[in-house]
């Protein structure tokens, strides 16, 4: 398929080096680019050839394999579509290689504005709870190709907007589409666009999931054939997973819907015990139970499983003030979900809005703020949000230039919380307008409160 074929990689990141020496390994003449010589120069232990932020392809490109992150209308990418030349994203490129394979491995696949990565990593131990040889991956952190390439038969796949813009021939075992909100508008050009991507997941898929309190995931998944199961925080109906009481149910993979459910698990064992996460248990349930995992194996693997760091993680507590870590929050959808596992907060918000508004966000959870610290790029945005809809909410501004924003705003959030409450770092945004990515953020957020919980001056940890 890929033999003597001369392709373009786009992109000299973590996605772009795996496509890269699968490439290699297929025997295709490969060139990567990128505007980074750095690192472009640490792949030459692949030995292939490089190019320099080329504005075109080479003379003679059959095929573009893209990094996930590269725009439809780069220079480079819109001049490969231009003269003809097929463009396609690394997951495609996954999926194509793995449909060679004698066994080609079965995918389950999961996307969603938010709790993509913890449902991922929940199914994964699901999976692995059950004697399965199965391994997350994707927008998780291993790329989909190099899973493919280690031989893994089962593959839980995390896929962003971004990568399923480009995918076209993957037809998954089961999908997911978790919830759809705004983010990444910016890159699609409007709502429309970026939902119509997250919907690709749906295509061909046997076993179609939905949740049952998300309009978006509803309607995306009322577009493709196959079974249909819901999941949600209800008394499950025939074909859906959901709750009674504190027990979470499965009444779709049983012998007669109508009249039996099958208990998974409980609410203990969901961890952090919040309305978000037990979503996503129910969806990771879902796959897993699309692909006969049984019920023992379900609750084996959710016990397993250990929360990714970031996500709604409590730092510390002083004064009966506890401080929360939810810098993965990194959207507006995102934020209210944490916002709302809380009576009462004192929110450090802000970053790059990438194109989401927040005033939804802000009119929902009013009621819950004590007071509101804004870091960050777009700190006027919310401002504007909260003067709007909340405007008897206190409201600290961390000013732009300071050399250490999340000391700043722990320190101002210390001062503005009354016991009781809960200081939540859930920024609504994106980081990198002041830290390295939303880790950063939350390393620092972190290392402040230890250092407040100390008794010192709060550092960056």
């Amino acid at each position: 398929m890929l033999a003597g074929r001369s392709v373009l990689v786009a992109g000299a990141g973590v996605a772009g080096r795996g496509v890269a020496a699968a490439l290699v390994a297929e025997g295709a003449r490969v060139v990567v680019a990128d505007g980074d010589a750095e690192r472009l120069a640490a792949l030459a232990d692949l030995g292939v050839a490089t190019a320099l932020a080329p504005q075109e392809p080479p003379p003679g490109t059959e095929l573009v394999v893209t990094s996930p992150g590269w725009r439809p209308d780069s220079p480079l990418l819109a001049a490969a579509a231009a003269a003809g030349v097929e463009v396609v994203g690394d997951v495609e490129l996954a999926w194509r290689i793995a449909q060679e394979l004698a066994d080609p491995p079965t995918w389950l696949a999961v996307t969603g504005t938010n709790g993509k990565t913890s449902t991922v990593m929940m199914l994964e131990s699901m999976l692995r709870a059950a004697g399965l040889d199965a391994v997350a991956c994707g927008n998780v952190g291993l790329p989909v190709v190099d899973a493919v390439r280690s031989g893994h038969s089962v593959l839980a796949v995390e896929l962003s907007s971004f990568q399923l813009h480009w995918q076209s021939s993957m037809r998954a075992h089961a999908s997911v589409v978790l919830n759809v909100a705004e983010d990444h508008l910016d890159w699609h050009g409007g709502m429309a666009d970026y939902a119509a991507a997250k919907g690709k997941v749906h295509t061909g898929a046997k076993v179609v999931v939905h949740n049952t309190a998300d309009e978006w995931s509803q309607r995306l998944a009322a577009e493709h054939q196959g079974t249909h199961v819901g999941f949600g925080l209800g008394t499950p109906r025939p074909g859906e997973l959901g709750l009674v009481e504190d027990l979470l149910v499965d009444r779709a993979f049983v012998d007669d819907p109508q009249t039996m459910a099958e208990e998974l698990f409980t609410l203990a064992d969901v961890r952090p015990q919040v309305p978000h996460a037990v979503a996503n248990a129910l969806a990771a349930a879902a796959l897993a139970r699309a692909h006969g995992v049984p019920a023992d194996a379900v609750r084996r693997g959710l016990l397993d499983y250990q929360p990714g760091a970031h996500r709604s993680v409590p730092v510390g507590e002083l004064d009966g003030v506890r401080y929360v870590n939810d810098s993965k929050a990194t959207n507006p959808h995102a934020a209210g979900s944490s916002l709302r596992a809380h009576e009462s907060v004192v929110w450090i918000a802000g970053g790059l809005l990438k194109g989401a508004s927040v005033d939804e966000l802000v009119r929902e959870v009013a009621g819950r703020l004590r007071a509101a610290v804004l870091l960050g790029r777009d700190a006027e945005v919310v401002a504007a949000s909260l003067a709007r809809h909340a405007p008897e909410v206190p409201v600290h501004r961390v000013p732009p230039g300071d050399d250490d924003p999340m000391t700043a705003a722990v320190r101002a959030a210390r001062a503005a919380a009354r016991p009781g409450d809960v200081v939540l770092l859930a920024p609504a945004a994106a980081s990198m307008d002041q830290f390295r990515d939303y880790a950063h953020r939350g390393d620092a957020f972190a290392g402040a409160v230890r250092d407040l919980l100390a008794g010192g001056a709060p550092g960056t940890g």
